[in-house]
């Protein structure tokens, strides 16, 4: 793998989207209160959002695939996802990792 993780969630939507492979099913959390609900039910919940909490940040991309599994980095399951170096713009304070 080797690839930086895609950390940008408008980034991850469209490197997946160029997929043939992937059926995306792309909920974005600031659009309505019932996917923000939903979003923070998994985060609130989970113990992998453990040390994201701790980091400051808020655990998005959050990726869940078809049979349950949760994971912040697609790329360990889909080898088409491209590395590219972008700032983690999902986080509390605005700065990135």
């Amino acid at each position: 793998m080797g690839q930086k993780s895609v950390r940008d969630c408008v980034a991850a939507k469209a490197q997946l989207g160029e997929l043939n492979t992937v059926e995306l099913d792309y909920r974005n959390i600031t659009e309505n209160t019932a996917t923000l609900k939903e979003f923070l039910r998994h985060r609130d919940h989970d113990e992998m959002f453990k040390p994201v909490k701790e980091e400051g940040r808020i655990g998005i991309p959050l990726f869940i695939l078809e049979d349950g599994t949760q994971t912040f980095d697609i790329a360990d399951f889909i080898d088409d996802v491209k590395s590219q170096p972008i700032q983690n713009a999902c986080s509390i304070d605005g700065k990135g990792c």
